[in-house]
This record gives structure tokens, sequence and C-alpha cells, in this order.
């Protein structure tokens, strides 16, 4: 079983995001917070909190426990680009492009063997 909680239209790029993602993939949903805690990184509270509301909808709809959770998926995707200008010399207009983010966190327990 596995619970997931989706973040969208996240205004940070897609590249500095997966640079967090790519810390916690695999890892215990508290050993992973600890992490996202430490890190010096702007992309980390919206992870953090995509994380725990997939902990909590794993603890709440699915009865899962939530000392086996650990976190077996965890992607960002592209979203939609807000396209600005900045004027520079003799009339010109330079393209500054403004990118955000839908990051996706699946949680699921642990098989005990």
């Amino acid at each position: 079983m596995e619970a997931k909680a989706v973040a969208r239209y996240i205004r940070i790029s897609p590249r500095k995001v997966r640079i967090v993602i790519d810390l916690i993939r695999g890892k215990s949903v508290h050993h992973a917070l600890a992490i996202l805690k430490h890190t010096p990184k702007a992309a980390s509270a919206p992870i953090e909190k995509v994380l725990r509301s997939a902990m909590a909808n794993a603890t709440h709809n699915y009865d899962m426990d939530e000392d086996k959770l650990y976190i077996s998926r965890a992607y960002v995707d592209q979203a939609p680009t807000m396209k600005r200008y900045h004027p520079r010399q003799r009339g010109q207009a330079f393209p500054i492009l403004k990118r955000s983010s839908h990051i996706t966190v699946v949680v699921a327990e642990r098989k005990e063997a």
C-alpha cells in the first residue's frame, strides 16, 4: 500500500528542487525529516510540507504504521513557466523565465522479513 502527496505550482526551479529530493529518496521518513531540517536550501521547506502530508495520508487514510514508513518514490516535474521581460539598452528586452515545480512524494511501509 502506498500513500501519496503532491504540491503543485511551487515557485522554485525544478532543477533546484531535485538537488534536495535526491537527498531523501529511499530513506525512512524520520531520517528524511532530519535531513530536510538541516539542509540549507529554499526547497527544503516545501518538500518537508509535502512529506508530512504524505505521512498524514498514510496514517489516517490507510492505517499504516508511521515508524515503518519510507519514501518509495519522490520526484519533481516542471510546472508552467512565467515569462517576464527585462528592459535593456536601445529598446531591447531580454526574457526572464520564472520556473515553477510540481513536487510528488510517495511513502510506503517497509516489509518486515
